[in-house]
């Protein structure tokens, strides 16, 4: 599945996700799981990252766009461009050079409590792959795309040689020359909500047991996906005129904003009828078994997964959304949002008059018997998931799994509590 460089993102956007309105772009990158003792896996939530408020965001990214030393002229990026950082199939760090920018473009923060770290993300005590030991405050992904265009291509058959990194690492003051022309330093973090899992006798005797969805269990395959969907020139307007650096939203008067809750109510509901999250689940979704290393994976043949969109949005669990271990905002701290600096429930259009918004209700009723989920919440708490669960017996399939359609030769009984109902000739789900 890909999507049409031609599309104009913008106005098809009904709503976005990010605090600034003008922001239509796509960020991805793959999800964290946790592997039980008994083999199955749950999803790691996200949670709001350090001075994103005011109010909780529910999960996702804190994305950043850089200006240069100096403030140099930076140029931003165009319609139909994209890029990837990081490579899903790489398990190891072995044929990096230890002064290439790739062994510092995607990596790990262990977070302890609510200390921040000191250090610049990407530098030690960072890490390239996952981090080995408990983090009480959750992991944090920091990852570093290119800066330096080829000014010609808005994308590449690798979505990676059209871009490169400065001269002299991220911050560097020039472009090499086969990328001459200056891009935004784009920066994303992501914060997991590990601290569920940190009871160590669910840990392998070796190992930590965190993996990514594409079946990683080594942290080294993470990478991140990215496509520009700015409104007009608003970027440009942004990068020329917000020059002071300290990361605050409201002190870009070029550039509308909009509250939390208007943020957190633009969903994307799945289409794609499979179980991914708010239970555990027997394998990984798609066709991702965990391939350790230190090879790189292999893309898998003959793969049964659902693999068609259903022409309704699919019900999914509602998962709570997580009080992090520290402040997102102060009203003391010059790098931090003031908690008063924008409503929270500020809701008013952005500046995209070609499509009324679609905001979807915070936590939808489940189609279908009831499950086991958490109930959807009243008020913000803390996300909260049982660790120590069954896996489903031999040959079942889980709540949620798929049990039928055409090609599918697995098994077609569901767990107790569910039944196979066909939802089309392809896909038949234990509901």
């Amino acid at each position: 599945m890909s999507m049409d460089p031609n599309l104009d993102v913008p106005k098809l956007a009904s709503c976005t996700t990010c605090r600034f309105v003008e922001d239509k772009s796509n960020y991805w990158t793959a999800v964290m799981y946790f592997k039980h003792p008994n083999g199955s896996y749950i999803r790691v939530p996200q949670m709001a990252n350090h001075n994103t408020g005011p109010g909780l965001q529910d999960g996702g990214m804190t994305i950043y766009y850089f200006q240069p030393p100096n403030n140099q002229k930076t140029v931003a990026f165009g319609k139909g461009f994209r890029m990837i950082v990081g490579n899903p199939m790489r398990r190891s760090a072995a044929g990096i050079p230890s002064n290439s920018p790739l062994m510092k473009a995607v990596t790990f923060r262990c977070f302890q409590g609510d200390n921040l770290g000191s250090s610049t993300p990407g530098d030690s005590p960072d890490t390239f792959g996952f981090p080995s030991g408990t983090c009480s405050g959750g992991i944090r992904s920091n990852i570093y795309f290119p800066a330096c265009w080829d000014g010609k291509n808005y994308d590449s058959e690798d979505h990676a040689s059209h871009v490169a990194y400065p001269n002299g690492g991220f911050f560097g003051t020039s472009c090499p020359t086969s990328h001459p022309t200056r891009l935004p330093l784009l920066f994303i973090e992501i914060v997991w909500d590990t601290r569920a899992f940190n009871d160590k006798s669910l840990w392998p005797s070796s190992g930590q047991p965190f993996v990514f969805s594409m079946g990683d269990p080594t942290g080294y395959g993470q990478h991140a996906d990215y496509l520009f969907a700015w409104e007009g020139d608003s970027l440009q307007r942004a990068m020329d005129t917000c020059t002071n650096g300290n990361g605050i939203p409201t002190d870009c008067k070029v550039l509308t904003v909009q509250g939390m809750d208007a943020m957190n109510k633009c969903r994307q509901r799945s289409r794609v009828p499979e179980l991914v999250e708010a239970s555990y689940l027997e394998r990984l979704p798609g066709c991702n078994p965990i391939q350790n290393g230190p090879a790189s994976a292999t893309m898998i043949d003959a793969c049964n997964a659902p693999s068609t969109l259903a022409n309704a949005p699919v019900q999914t669990a509602a998962v709570p959304i997580a009080t992090p271990p520290w402040e997102v905002c102060a009203n003391n701290n010059q790098l931090a949002p003031r908690c008063d600096s924008i409503p929270v429930t500020l809701t008013a259009p952005g500046s995209n008059p070609n499509v009324t918004p679609t905001l979807y209700p915070d936590n939808p009723a489940p189609s279908g018997p009831a499950t086991s989920a958490p109930s959807a919440p009243t008020t913000t708490v803390t996300t909260i998931v049982n660790p120590t669960p069954s896996a489903p017996a031999a040959g079942q399939v889980p709540k949620y799994g798929q049990c039928g359609g055409v090609g599918y030769t697995g098994s077609t009984a569901c767990v107790a509590g569910s039944t196979c109902q066909k939802l089309n000739d392809w896909y038949s789900q234990c509901v």
